[in-house]
C-alpha cells in the first residue's frame, strides 16, 4: 500500500472501526430560520424589553422559604446539641432582636420560624432552653390573631413534649394578667432572675395597638387551652397565682386587675375555684387586718374620722408654721413628723379604697350564683365560703369586713342559714378545736345571730336553747374547783355568756311569748315591775349563769355588761346592778389559775405593786363581734336590707341615736375621700 498524500478529490479509505462524533450543540438551520430578518450588525446594539405584567421585589435576605426555615432550625438544633452554637443563635436572635431595630425580622419571618419550631419541639430539650426562654420573653400579644393561636398551639406543644418548660409558660402567662406595672419586690426578682420579663405592652411596629384587656383575654385563653390539655397542670398554677398577687402597698388598679382576671379564670377552669377563691379571701383578710392594725396605731383618733384626722393634722401644722419662734431644727423635726402622719393616713385611705373596691367585685361575682335557680352551684359555692371561714376568717384577729361576705350570702336561704348557724355552733362547742377558736365561733355565731335580718325567731330561740344547754354542761363541770373568775381558764364559759348576753340585748324581742311578741315598738308599754312573758328556759338561763362561781360579769367585755345590766333591769328579766358593785372591789388577779409550788391551782396569787398597777382589761375578753356595722362607701349597697342596726329600747332609749350614726359618717367620708385620692394616684399611674 502506498503511504504518499492522498489526491484530492479521491474516496477515503475506510477502515474496521469509525471514530464516534461528538454531539454538537448548535442547532441545523431549516426553512424555518428563513423567517427571521438578518441578524443586526456588530455595530449595533439589540433592544430589550420587558414584561409589564411581572411584579419585581426585593427579597430580604431573612425571608426564606418555610421549607428551607425548618431544615435550618432542625439543623441548628442538632448541631447545638453537639457543640456547635452558630446556627442556634442565629435562631436565637429572630425572637432576642428589638421589634424597633433596623435589623427586625419581618412578621412573615418571625412567623415561618415559629412554623418551624413547632415541628421541632421534640427536639427543644434543656439544651435549647435559651431559645425557649427567648421565645416566651417574646412579643407575642401584641400581634395579629393569626399567630397569638399559632403560638398558644405551639405552648401545648412545647409543654406535652418537654414538660419541664410548664412552670416557665404558665409564669409568663399569669405575669400578663396583671395591670402591667412591676411593683419593687417583683423588679427585684426580675432582676435576679432572666427568664422573667415585664408583661407585654401590647405596642408593635406595624400593628394595632392591643389594648390590656386584649392582652388579658389573650393570656386567660392560653392558661385555659394548657389546662385542658394538662389537667395536672392546676397544681403547678396555683402556687404561681399566689406567687403574682399584688403586695399589699401596690396600688388599687393593680388589685382590682388581678382579682378581675382570677375571677375570669375560675370561669374557664371551674377545677381551680377553691383555690384561687380561697386566695383572694387570704389577701383580703390582709388587708382588712392591716387597716385596723394602722389605724389603731395612729397617734391621731382616727377610729372617729381618718378625714377629720387629717384636717387636724394639716391645721396643726399650719399654726405651727405660722408660729415659729423655735429652732429651725425643731421646725424641721416637727415638719417630718407631721408629713409622716399625714402618709400614714393616706396609706389607710388607699388600703379601704382597695378593700372596698375588692369586696364590691367579689359581692358581684358572688351574686349570680345565690340567685334563680342555681341551687346546687349556690350550695356548692356555700361550702367554699365556709370552708374560708374555718381556715382563714376563723383564726384571723380583727378582721373587719371580709367576713361580710359569708353574712350576706348565708341569708340568701333558710338552709343557708341553717348550715352556717350550725358550722358555728359545731366550732364553738367543739373540745378538741382551741379556745381561740372556740371564742372566735361563738362571736362570730352570736353576731350573726343577732345582725342578721333574714335570721328567724325560730332559729334565735334554738340558738339561745343550745348555748345554755351547753353552759350547763360547762358549769357543773367548772364550778366545783372554781375559786373565782379566770379567763385562762374557763373561757369557752366566758365567751357563750358573751354571746347571750349580745343576742339578748339585739333579740330580746324574740325571746319574747305570749300576746305582746308582734306588738310595734312605738306601742309597747314598759312598766317598771311588770312581769313579761318569755319562753321557757330564757331567765333561768342567764340568771343560774350570770350568778355562778364563774362570775362571768368580771370577764365578760364591760361595755357589753353594762349594756346587758340596763337592757335586762328594764325589761324585768334580772337585775345584776348589785353584782356589778361587788365585781368593782374584785381582782381578777386573785384567782389567776397559775400552778404554784405545791401543784395546786385556784391558790391566790399574791398581789405586787406592779399587778396592783396593771389594768385588768386583759385578764377580760374583748368586744369583738364579726359583724359590726359595715361601712365600706361603695360595697355597702350589698347588704342593704340584710344588716339588722342597733335600736334603743323603747322607754328607755328614747331619742338616742342608732349604732353611732356619727362613726358611719366618719367612715362613709373616709372612704369617699379616699377613692378620690387614689383615683388620682391612678392616673398618675396610667400617664
Amino acid at each position: 500500500m502506498s503511504t504518499g498524500p492522498r489526491a484530492l478529490g479521491s474516496a477515503p479509505i475506510l477502515t474496521g472501526k469509525q471514530p464516534l462524533r461528538r454531539p454538537t450543540l448548535v442547532r441545523k438551520r431549516d426553512a424555518t430560520d428563513m423567517e427571521f430578518d438578518d441578524p443586526p450588525s456588530p455595530g449595533k446594539r439589540a433592544k430589550v424589553s420587558f414584561d409589564s405584567e411581572v411584579q419585581v421585589r426585593v427579597v430580604d435576605e431573612w425571608e426564606k422559604s418555610p421549607e428551607l426555615i425548618r431544615e435550618e432550625v432542625r439543623r441548628a438544633l442538632e448541631k447545638r446539641a453537639l457543640g456547635d452554637n452558630s446556627g442556634y443563635n442565629k435562631v436565637v436572635e429572630i425572637y432576642t432582636a428589638k421589634s424597633t431595630g433596623e435589623d427586625a425580622p419581618s412578621s412573615t419571618t418571625i412567623r415561618n420560624y415559629t412554623v418551624a419550631l413547632l415541628g421541632n419541639v421534640s427536639l427543644l430539650n434543656k439544651s435549647a432552653s435559651t431559645l425557649v426562654h427567648a421565645l416566651l420573653n417574646s412579643q407575642w400579644l401584641g400581634r395579629d390573631e393569626a399567630y397569638v393561636t399559632l403560638y398558644i398551639r405551639l405552648l401545648g406543644n412545647l409543654v406535652s413534649a418537654q414538660a419541664g418548660y410548664l412552670t416557665d409558660v404558665l409564669r409568663m402567662l399569669v405575669d400578663n394578667l396583671t395591670s402591667g406595672k412591676i411593683s419593687q419586690p417583683r423588679k427585684a426578682i426580675a432582676l435576679a432572675n432572666i427568664l422573667i420579663a415585664p408583661p407585654s405592652d401590647g405596642r408593635l411596629p406595624h400593628y394595632d395597638l392591643v389594648g390590656r384587656s386584649q392582652i388579658h383575654s389573650r393570656s386567660l385563653m392560653a392558661l385555659a387551652y394548657l389546662l385542658r390539655l394538662i389537667p395536672s397542670a392546676s397544681r403547678i398554677l396555683c402556687p404561681i397565682l399566689a406567687k403574682t398577687f399584688p403586695n399589699i402597698s401596690d396600688s388599687r388598679r393593680a388589685h382590682t386587675t388581678y382579682v378581675e382576671n382570677l375571677l375570669r379564670l375560675v370561669g374557664s377552669a371551674p377545677e381551680l375555684r377553691s383555690e384561687v377563691l380561697g386566695l383572694i379571701t387570704e389577701r383580703l383578710v390582709k388587708i382588712d387586718v392591716q387597716v385596723q392594725v394602722d389605724i389603731e396605731d395612729l397617734a391621731e383618733d382616727v377610729e372617729e374620722g381618718l378625714v377629720q384626722g387629717l384636717h387636724q393634722i394639716q391645721g396643726r401644722r399650719s399654726e405651727e408654721l405660722d408660729g415659729s419662734d423655735d429652732s429651725d431644727d425643731d421646725s424641721v423635726t416637727n415638719d417630718e413628723t407631721l408629713d409622716a402622719e399625714i402618709q400614714r393616713t393616706k396609706d389607710i385611705k388607699a388600703n379601704v379604697d382597695k378593700m372596698d373596691m375588692i369586696m364590691d367585685i367579689l359581692f358581684g361575682h358572688y351574686s349570680p350564683m345565690f340567685s334563680g335557680t342555681q341551687t346546687v352551684d349556690a350550695g356548692i359555692t356555700l361550702n367554699i365560703m365556709l370552708s374560708q371561714f374555718a381556715t382563714i376568717l376563723l383564726p384571723t384577729n380583727g378582721c373587719r369586713h371580709t367576713q361580710f361576705l359569708l353574712f350576706h350570702f348565708a341569708q340568701t336561704s333558710p338552709s343557708f342559714i341553717d348550715h352556717f348557724v350550725g358550722a358555728c355552733v359545731h366550732i364553738a362547742f367543739d373540745r378538741s378545736r382551741s379556745a381561740n377558736a372556740r371564742q372566735s365561733a361563738a362571736a362570730y355565731l352570736a353576731s350573726f345571730v343577732a345582725r342578721g335580718t333574714h335570721v328567724p325567731s325560730q332559729i334565735v330561740r334554738d340558738v339561745f336553747d343550745y348555748i345554755g344547754t351547753h353552759l350547763t354542761i360547762l358549769r357543773s363541770e367548772y364550778e366545783p374547783n372554781c375559786a373565782g373568775p379566770d379567763l385562762r381558764r374557763y373561757a369557752s364559759f366566758y365567751s357563750l355568756v358573751q354571746a347571750l348576753m349580745y343576742i339578748f340585748c339585739f333579740r330580746w324581742r324574740d325571746l319574747e311569748a305570749g300576746p305582746d311578741e308582734h306588738v310595734e315598738d312605738d306601742e309597747l308599754l314598759v312598766i317598771d315591775g311588770e312581769e313579761r312573758f318569755w319562753t321557757p328556759g330564757v331567765k333561768e338561763i342567764l340568771e343560774r349563769n350570770i350568778f355562778s362561781k364563774l362570775n362571768p360579769l368580771k370577764v365578760c367585755s364591760p361595755a357589753i355588761v353594762s349594756e346587758f345590766a340596763r337592757i335586762s333591769h328594764h325589761l324585768g328579766v334580772t337585775y345584776v346592778f348589785s353584782l356589778l358593785e361587788t365585781n368593782k372591789r374584785l381582782r381578777l388577779s386573785q384567782f389567776a389559775g397559775a400552778v404554784h409550788s405545791t401543784g395546786a391551782y385556784n391558790q391566790p396569787e399574791r398581789e405586787t405593786a406592779l399587778s396592783a398597777r396593771r389594768d385588768q382589761s386583759y385578764q377580760q375578753l374583748n368586744e369583738y363581734f364579726p359583724f359590726d356595722p359595715y361601712h365600706l362607701a361603695r360595697s355597702k349597697r350589698w347588704i342593704e336590707g340584710d344588716y339588722r342596726e342597733w335600736k334603743g329600747i323603747p322607754g328607755l332609749d328614747d331619742g338616742k341615736d342608732v349604732d353611732s350614726e356619727s362613726d358611719s359618717e366618719d367612715e362613709d367620708d373616709l372612704a369617699s375621700d379616699a377613692e378620690e385620692g387614689v383615683d388620682n394616684d391612678d392616673a398618675s399611674d396610667s400617664s
